[in-house]
């Protein structure tokens, strides 16, 4: 069975490009996290309500594979999946695609650790975090 995905959409913006108007890689990582973002509102939650829980959420691996460029102006869907949920952490896994299209352009993940923010040092997920994460997971 496949696991359930979440998807949002944006264009690329001028900022996010070089002087060849073609997307520079390390502005793939900041498309990952806008989609995380995106996809803890779909949730009901935000970075604001995990931080007033006492936690963040460091990023401890992470990992892009280039396949196609994006340009400026471009439509892209960035799909994220949860591709394990441990106790303490989180991978998400991402593909990114140009919307009219349908090209892989890139595709990745991020292995994300609650952590104490005063401790700093790694916690339970909170309880009604994995909750909602539940559907998104195998």
């Amino acid at each position: 069975m496949p696991l359930a995905a979440f998807k949002t959409s944006f264009r690329i913006t001028w900022a996010d490009t070089d002087a060849a108007q073609v997307v520079h890689y390390s502005n793939y990582f900041r498309f990952f996290e806008r989609a995380e973002e995106e996809f803890y509102r779909h949730l009901g939650f935000s970075f604001t309500d995990i931080n007033k829980m006492g936690i963040w959420l460091p990023r401890v691996e992470s990992f892009c594979q280039f396949k196609k460029p994006a340009r400026f102006g471009d439509l892209i869907e960035v799909e994220l999946t949860v591709r394990e949920l441990k106790g303490k952490s989180i991978k998400y896994e991402f593909k990114i695609f140009n919307k009219e299209s349908a090209v892989l352009l890139a595709n990745g993940y991020v292995v994300i650790v609650a952590a104490d923010k005063h401790m700093e040092r790694a916690v339970q997920i909170p309880k009604e975090i994995v909750e909602k994460l539940k559907p998104f997971c195998k």
